[in-house]
């Protein structure tokens, strides 16, 4: 795990998850890199593999906490998904071929079943294409990379609030439907 600065507790920390060694996969990962120099001070990025554990003691101090992960529910590569995650739940189709050997999705329902949440969660997921090994993401989710970072920006910026997603992006797994 890497991360911007070392304060004990963020008010507001990001978190790109994935495995850039297994193409689109590292979608999180490229995301927290080109957030990172852009977040104001108060404001950690990690990378984080997504196991579960490391998850819920990273954000345990966290007043508000942004996941970026690639999802694979079957709309075209590069869509993006933002779910406030304190009223929804992420689809478990969503992380079925996770690298993650305990997924995101388990993870964030461990931590709504031990009442372990931060007061706000948000989640945004990027849908990829390949998820093989290799490095390097596929063409459409390179190019909606940008798309996902001013967005997380957009939500840091909120700083206290939660920001209304930007036009085009479902706020719920149904709005992909």
């Amino acid at each position: 795990m890497s991360s911007k600065n070392d304060r004990a507790s963020p008010r507001i920390l990001i978190i790109g998850i994935g495995n850039s060694f297994r193409t689109d996969d590292g979608a999180g990962i490229a995301a927290a890199r080109r957030v990172r120099d852009r977040v104001p001070s108060g404001v950690t990025v990690i990378e984080a593999t997504g196991e579960g554990a490391a998850l819920l003691a990273a954000w345990r101090e966290a007043e508000k906490v942004i996941l970026m992960d690639a999802v694979q529910s079957g709309s075209p590569p590069g869509t993006l998904l933002r779910l406030d995650l304190l009223a929804q739940k992420i689809p478990r189709s969503f992380v079925r071929c996770s690298s993650h050997a305990f997924s995101v999705a388990e993870a964030i329902e461990l931590a709504r079943a031990l009442n372990r949440f931060p007061p706000r969660l948000i989640f945004y997921g990027i849908e990829g294409k390949n998820f093989e090994a290799g490095e390097g993401l596929s063409s459409e989710v390179e190019r909606a990379l940008g798309s996902l970072v001013e967005q997380v920006l957009e939500e840091v910026r909120e700083r206290g609030g939660v920001a209304p997603p930007r036009a085009g992006i479902p706020r719920r797994a149904a709005d992909l439907e």
